[in-house]
């Protein structure tokens, strides 16, 4: 009865591409949109995800994410300092400066300045020269991925090491470039050390944006973030616990939780629609074909073999094809530099919604079968 269910399933070959083409089509719309929207979702917590040094993020209690600077008392380390269980804590700055390309274009550019003594918090994996040349006098790294233009000259090109520039009136030096994950925030970034950030940012008093803290080997990173809040009234936060929180509130304060809700449900439910009607036509079209084998004298339980045979045939080869279309159509957007990430999630969630509403469809159609009498054929 198997081979009679595929016999029956691809006999019409233009029902059977339409079909199949029809569960793509869901395939692509739900797994592509979720990929889409968590591209942008994993861009929102990358920096503190590559700043793999630290275990534990210290900051103003009013701070809500990566880019909200509410700057410190520098006596603020100090104190995390002193906290018990804390192995070392490192000062860091991170704000806005304006820029003065060497072509004379103007630009907001953000500057992180990490530990002078240790570097502590640096970029995660270096392009071109060592995270040390920022010991270099005047020195910065620039993004690698920055493709900052120098459209002024009479031969444009791209800033690149050993450019020469103007952070607030203080000259910077390009001493090497880094690679980094991409970010959600489009302004190029520029590392260089906490003293020299201080010198670039000169409109307020308070310069300590973040403190990196890395705990005593053995102890529970939990217990002495505790402490650091209880000892300090600062915000202490894990890794993962700054990431969400930087996530969730770029989310619901942009409108792109909702917006992209709105996209991928419509996906899903027009997806869905898709596939379960052009199911549910395949079924009814094939109703002479079933009362056929209920007058030869073919069970229900076979019918619904049949049925569970073709729901599965039809939904692996479509949403295979979905799937395809949807990594094929990311990798353009990835090269583009748009974002698009596809965890395992997504493909198992997207299996399973186009398998729920193939089986829905199935059986609704299977219903009409079951219900079907015999004699229909002769008549």
């Amino acid at each position: 009865m198997i081979l009679v269910a595929i016999k029956m399933l691809i006999g019409d070959r233009v029902k059977y591409i339409a079909l199949v083409a029809g569960v793509a089509f869901a395939a692509l719309l739900i797994t592509q949109q979720a990929a889409i929207f968590t591209g942008y979702a994993l861009r929102m917590g990358a920096w503190v995800r590559d700043t793999s040094s630290a275990d534990l993020w210290v900051m103003d209690e009013q701070v809500e994410h990566t880019e909200d600077f509410k700057p410190m008392l520098d006596t603020a380390l100090q104190r995390v300092r002193g906290v018990e269980g804390v192995e070392w804590a490192a000062p860091m700055f991170k704000g806005f400066v304006n820029a003065v390309m060497p072509d004379g274009t103007r630009q907001n550019v953000r500057v992180i300045g990490i530990d002078d003594a240790t570097l502590a918090g640096g970029p995660p994996e270096m392009s071109q020269g060592e995270v040390a040349d920022l010991r270099t006098d005047r020195g910065v790294l620039i993004n690698a991925a920055a493709k900052i233009s120098l459209d002024r000259f009479d031969n444009p090109r791209l800033l690149t090491v050993g450019d020469r520039m103007s952070l607030n009136d203080n000259e910077a030096v390009i001493v090497g470039s880094y690679h980094a994950s991409p970010e959600f925030f489009w302004e190029p970034v520029f590392y260089t050390t906490y003293s020299r950030a201080r010198t670039f940012d000169t409109s307020q008093r308070k310069t300590l944006t973040y403190m990196i803290v890395k705990v005593k080997p053995g102890l529970d990173v939990n217990a002495v973030r505790e402490r650091i809040e209880s000892s300090t009234g600062l915000a202490a936060l894990t890794n993962l616990q700054f990431d969400q929180r930087s996530t969730w509130w770029i989310m619901n304060a942009t409108g792109i939780l909702v917006n992209f809700g709105i996209t991928i449900t419509l996906g899903v439910v027009i997806g869905l629609l898709v596939a379960g009607q052009t199911f549910y036509t395949f079924v009814l079209d094939n109703l002479r074909n079933f009362a056929s084998l209920k007058a030869m004298g073919v069970s229900n339980p076979r019918m619904v073999g049949m049925m569970v045979v073709q729901v599965t045939v039809v939904t692996l080869i479509g949403y295979g094809l979905g799937l395809g279309g949807a990594a094929l159509t990311g990798s353009a957007f990835a090269s583009a530099g748009l974002a698009f990430a596809m965890p395992w999630q997504i493909p198992l969630l997207g299996l399973t919604a186009v398998l729920i509403s193939c089986v829905l469809a199935g059986g609704l159609s299977m219903l009409r079968v079951l219900r079907l009498e015999p004699g229909i054929v002769f008549r």
